[in-house]
């Protein structure tokens, strides 16, 4: 096997110049960086893995990872802890840990707090669904010049200086659910559209994507009023309700966000699972259920276990190579469930 030794010698240059070009750490010419990586692949050149190990078990590694605490209301939460978790087994063999913590999707304190926290633990880089709000950016840009990277997931937030957003096209996926509501109402019809918060970055995206949709394709397709269930099953069903009663005229339903039960729970106590036409989101065993019984004619989808494990990938690659990952976007795949492909 070929040592850096071997390499330097055929370059004609130091050990610690090839070094620094196979970990990409830079500083190095950029005429002299192409030889030692021609000459490496020529020599099939592998790093030691057992010796890499060990330097990096020697850094004591901690991730910090923060999302929302609504994994009873919202079981979407609960196959992300399942991404973070197996990417957190998988990391232990370089000794890194990745602390959880939980925050409130509409109350910027516990987040807060909880960054705070994780900064006082010396965390080398941080995970989170950012809360889309000034201070939460102020306080992700301060991680940065502090040296911390930051990974947004599932919901992106503008001058925080992060390093890569993972998560979906929410912009592309509430087009998809409108594409949808547009074919299954034969470009007809009016909708009532229930969402989470307008203040979650994401949710709004959503509902923009939807409406643009429509007025681009579907000029007699109107949106009717839009609710917001701060993704709790309880108040989703009650706005539902209220919704439907107050405009009888509504016969499509798209469900932008968590809160997929408590709405169908309405629907179906006002006895309107026949008229209605319902997209939602996820595939939550709830939501699956739903679609199986006709409830719910489709739900788009957006991997949460990538977006679980993805982003303490990107955070570990980039405190080995201290470079920033090729693009700072990653989104995940858009799918659409129906019950004949569950």
């Amino acid at each position: 096997m070929a040592t850096i030794k071997q390499i330097a010698n055929l370059a004609g240059v130091s050990r610690g110049t090839v070094d620094r070009v196979l970990n990409n750490r830079g500083l190095v010419n950029p005429e002299t960086e192409a030889k030692i990586r021609e000459i490496a692949a020529l020599l099939q050149y592998t790093p030691n893995k057992i010796g890499k190990t060990l330097s990096i078990i020697k850094k004591n590694i901690k991730f910090g990872f923060i999302i929302f605490s609504s994994t009873t209301s919202n079981p979407y939460f609960e196959d992300v802890v399942t991404g973070i978790d197996a990417k957190s087994k998988e990391l232990e063999e370089f000794g890194v840990t990745v602390e959880k913590r939980f925050s409130d999707f509409d109350n910027i304190e516990p987040q807060l707090n909880s960054i705070d926290e994780l900064i006082a633990q010396g965390i080398n880089g941080l995970a989170l669904t950012p809360v889309n709000n000034p201070r939460i950016s102020e306080k992700l840009l301060s991680l940065h010049h502090m040296g911390i990277p930051v990974v947004a997931v599932n919901s992106d937030i503008d001058h925080s200086g992060r390093i890569a957003y993972v998560g979906s096209n929410h912009t592309q996926s509430g087009e998809t659910a409108g594409g949808l509501m547009r074919l299954m109402k034969n470009g007809h019809g009016n909708i009532g559209v229930v969402l989470g918060s307008k203040d979650i970055r994401g949710h709004y995206e959503r509902i923009q994507g939807f409406a643009d949709i429509l007025e681009k394709y579907a000029p007699d397709m109107r949106i009717i009023e839009v609710q917001e269930n701060h993704d709790d099953d309880i108040e989703s069903f009650y706005v539902t309700k209220e919704m439907l009663a107050h405009h009888p005229e509504i016969d499509g339903l798209y469900i932008a966000s968590a809160g997929v039960y408590g709405a169908c729970r309405a629907v179906m106590q006002l006895g309107l699972e026949k008229k209605l036409t319902i997209i939602s989101s996820d595939s939550v065993p709830m939501t699956v259920k739903l679609i199986r019984d006709g409830v719910i004619d489709a739900s788009i989808c957006q991997q949460p276990f990538t977006q679980g494990s993805k982003p303490l990938q990107i955070l570990f690659d980039y405190i080995i190579s201290q470079k920033k990952p090729e693009t700072d976007i990653f989104f995940t795949d858009i799918e659409i469930k129906i019950r004949e492909n569950l």
